[in-house]
């Protein structure tokens, strides 16, 4: 287990929005990235800030479909997280 991207994923999820925007995708399977703005209430600068940490620590898969960004849950990472999360307890 690399510590190095457990700590990047942990901080990732670790503000408010970040976490609204996994709890919504975990909800409805996958999202549009221009639809995050609807249920957060930020501006597009500042979802594409938080979308851009959570893509780029790899709790978030995307996918560009034409024009269309979808973001998905990385399911791996999310274990990875757990597991190590799980062995401290």
């Amino acid at each position: 287990m690399d510590l190095g991207i457990i700590e990047k994923a942990a901080n990732a999820v670790a503000d408010k929005h970040r976490l609204s925007i996994i709890m919504e995708i975990a909800k409805k399977g996958s999202i549009a990235c221009g639809d995050v703005c609807c249920f957060t209430c930020l501006s597009q600068p500042t979802v594409s800030h938080h979308v851009k940490i959570l893509v780029d620590s790899g709790v978030l898969n995307s996918t560009k479909n034409g024009r269309v960004v979808e973001l998905t849950i990385n399911k791996e990472m999310m274990k990875q997280l757990s597991m190590f999360f799980l062995k401290l307890s």
